[in-house]
């Protein structure tokens, strides 16, 4: 009996690992199967079956059965927006996630810093000088940097208050500042031309997204979420408090800057190809901590999973829902922000 119960020890953290590992693989494969689904649901219908055919073809060489309408559907039209709602949704539900650890806020979202409205200033001034959609881009990326950038320049001037709050009250301010600038540019805008481009814009859409624009972002992305693996423990510390922190080792004056460029960087490269699609990085992470508690070990992967599946979701709903494509940025608030409401009011502790 003994030798029984020797035996069996061993093999209980083998279980637990297969468990661990079947709870994630689980999600990963609902979400593949949410990517094919969106392949073929659309106004130009395409059955899962020619899905898979026109894939393998493409993937390994195969001959296709499927006829050239199917294949531009699926592949020039349908899969950049799918990657691109993959990529840009699990970035910046990761930057949200990032952004309520380490400023220790449950209201914080990636834009609290400004780099939205600096993404949207950049992008919306390139607009209104006519500029190419490259350069558009490119002056979206910058101005969420440089946005950042100004926001850190404000706090190192001011030391004697709490950093972390001297933080989100400077980037309240200069996103009110590019927020005005922002107006001003619409109301100089040609009111036939520009400023419908500069409105839809600013709404958010994958609409026009191509495998080009996500090859042009990945390696920013990747680069932005490297840090944010390797140092998710870290986060957990961050957490904590400044002083708690440093008293457990962690050098927050280096660490905190590090932490929040990364996410920044992972937040403009998003916004300077889809335009501003708010509530993700709000919402997303609140329900990955009631699934999966507020280990940021755990939080960030569950993040980037629910993010990923939460705006190919809405993606689909955008363009089946009316004759008209729905922009992204209404729809992810107009689900967004009752279900906010509806964890507010229902008091769960995992949200905050």
């Amino acid at each position: 009996m003994t030798s029984d119960v020797v035996a069996e020890v061993p093999t209980r953290p083998a279980g637990r690992r297969v468990l661990a590992v079947a709870g994630w693989v689980l999600p990963v494969l609902a979400l593949c199967a949410l990517a094919v689904a969106a392949l073929g649901i659309g106004r130009y219908a395409v059955p899962v079956g020619d899905v898979f055919d026109v894939l393998a073809a493409t993937l390994f060489g195969w001959p296709s059965g499927a006829d050239a309408t199917v294949q531009t559907v699926v592949l020039r039209v349908r899969l950049p927006r799918v990657i691109a709602a993959l990529v840009v949704g699990s970035a910046l539900a990761a930057a949200g996630a990032t952004y309520q650890g380490l400023f220790r806020n449950p209201l914080v979202s990636p834009d609290i810093l400004g780099v939205s409205a600096g993404a949207s200033l950049g992008a919306v001034l390139g607009i209104f000088l006519s500029l190419p959609v490259a350069a558009i881009q490119g002056l979206a990326f910058a101005g969420g940097l440089a946005a950042v950038a100004c926001v850190y320049a404000v706090g190192a001037t001011v030391r004697r208050h709490d950093p972390v709050l001297t933080l989100v009250l400077a980037g309240v301010a200069i996103g009110a500042v590019l927020g005005a600038a922002i107006s001003l540019i619409k109301v100089l805008a040609d009111p036939y031309n520009q400023l419908p481009a500069i409105t839809y814009w600013l709404l958010g859409s994958l609409a026009s997204v191509t495998l080009g624009d996500v090859g042009a972002i990945l390696p920013t992305m990747v680069l932005g979420l490297v840090p944010l693996v390797l140092l998710r423990w870290r986060v957990n510390l961050m957490s904590l408090g400044e002083e708690e922190a440093r008293a457990l080792g962690v050098e927050t004056r280096a660490l905190r800057p590090l932490l929040v460029m990364a996410a920044t960087l992972v937040t403009a490269a998003a916004v300077s190809v889809t335009g501003v699609i708010g509530w993700i990085g709000l919402l997303v992470p609140h329900v990955a901590r009631l699934l999966v508690g507020p280990d940021f070990r755990r939080l960030l992967p569950a993040s980037l999973l629910l993010g990923a599946g939460y705006l190919l979701a809405v993606d689909i709903v955008a363009r089946t829902l009316a004759p008209v494509e729905v922009p992204l940025g209404i729809l992810t608030a107009l689900i967004g922000a009752p279900f906010f409401l509806w964890l507010l009011a229902s008091g769960r502790r995992g949200w905050a």
